[in-house]
């Protein structure tokens, strides 16, 4: 047998939670329309440091655990109490009124009690701290040890103990006697024997071997006719299934398509986009940079023609020669043009 760990808290009972199915809600203590179920979980003493547990479930709306977390101090134990809500108890008793006992045996619910070692200082807030309800701790503690759970589950080096408990749903001897409600069929499973329905065609096949042949014939027409009608409604429903499954398919298609041409229409539109926006973007930057280069070589160039005293060569250049005061050629010819011509009309004046 293998060794109890230390941060391990021993949980009792040790392998499954049993919670009695009754018609009526319980009226015992406690008594808020719910099945109950005690468990014991006690410090094996292996440790001197406290233990904190948390209890969880595959079905949190189905069961209330109170308290479903809290600490444990060396050689001390905690009693947990599980409440089945009146709603799922109703449920479960709907289910072997119908179907007896068997359909409750496979339940899938579990139970996971989880344990680990946490330091004094962390357990010294939870000492002679007064509870509420159900032995929950106020809301700050309850928070630390939510905290707590969350860091010592994430991946860090605190080990922790997981066992886990199944569920099993039993109706008392006194309720299956009382649920007159039952059916036949239920009540003689539930006590081994064949439901009301078997028994009746082992009855009627047994009389089948005090029939005449004319009865025989007559009762071999009549399930021929039955045999014939179940052959027609499965046929039928085979017809429904092709016509839903090819409906199914073309509209599978369709959608595969329709989804096909807007991703091909998103793709092609956002490189439209992109090719659009390139072009713009770095023609802008060129023109602006072109435009600085030139000013500041004219403006260099300007300085060194002054400093060299070659600046009259600059008035050939275009726009150049005006921006430095200089007239164009062009001009002076016209202006040269102009006094030839006034001074041959002036001298055939004279």
């Amino acid at each position: 047998m293998a060794q109890p760990l230390p941060y391990a808290l021993e949980v009792s009972p040790e392998s499954s939670l049993q919670f009695t199915i009754t018609r009526d809600p319980p009226t015992a203590e406690g008594g808020d329309g719910s099945s109950r179920c005690v468990m014991t979980l006690r410090h094996t003493g292996l440790t001197n440091e406290h233990l904190a547990f948390k209890v969880k479930t595959t079905q949190p709306r189905r069961y209330l655990v109170r308290p479903n977390q809290g600490i444990v101090a060396p050689g001390s134990s905690e009693t947990v109490s599980i409440l089945l809500v009146d709603k799922d108890r109703q449920v479960l008793w709907s289910t072997y009124d119908r179907l007896g006992q068997s359909a409750l045996d496979h339940s899938k619910d579990k139970f996971l009690v989880q344990s680990c070692a946490v330091a004094d200082n962390f357990a010294a807030q939870f000492r002679n701290e007064p509870r509420g309800e159900g032995g929950q701790y106020k809301k700050e503690l309850v928070e630390a040890l939510t905290g707590m759970w969350n860091s010592a589950t994430s991946g860090t080096s605190i080990p922790v103990f997981n066992k886990k408990l199944h569920v099993r749903h039993v109706v008392g001897a006194s309720a299956a006697a009382a649920g007159g409600g039952q059916s036949e069929g239920t009540a003689s499973s539930a006590t081994g024997a064949l439901p009301a329905a078997f028994s009746e065609g082992v009855d009627k096949r047994n009389s089948t071997e005090k029939m005449s042949p004319e009865q025989l014939f007559d009762e071999v027409a009549s399930l021929r006719r039955k045999y014939d009608e179940l052959v027609a409604f499965s046929v039928n429903l085979t017809a429904e299934r092709d016509i839903l499954n090819n409906t199914l398919e073309q509209t599978k298609r369709d959608l595969n398509r329709e989804m096909a041409t807007r991703t091909a229409l998103e793709k092609q539109g956002l490189k439209v986009s992109r090719s659009h926006d390139k072009p713009n973007k770095s023609g802008g930057g060129l023109t602006m940079r072109s435009l600085l280069l030139a000013v500041v070589f004219s403006f260099l160039l300007a300085v060194k023609a002054t400093n060299s005293g070659s600046v009259v060569m600059l008035k050939n250049v275009p726009m150049l020669g005006g921006m430095l005061g200089f007239k164009s050629c062009s001009k002076r010819k016209h202006k040269e043009k102009k006094e030839k011509k006034q001074d041959v009309v002036a001298k055939d004046e004279l």
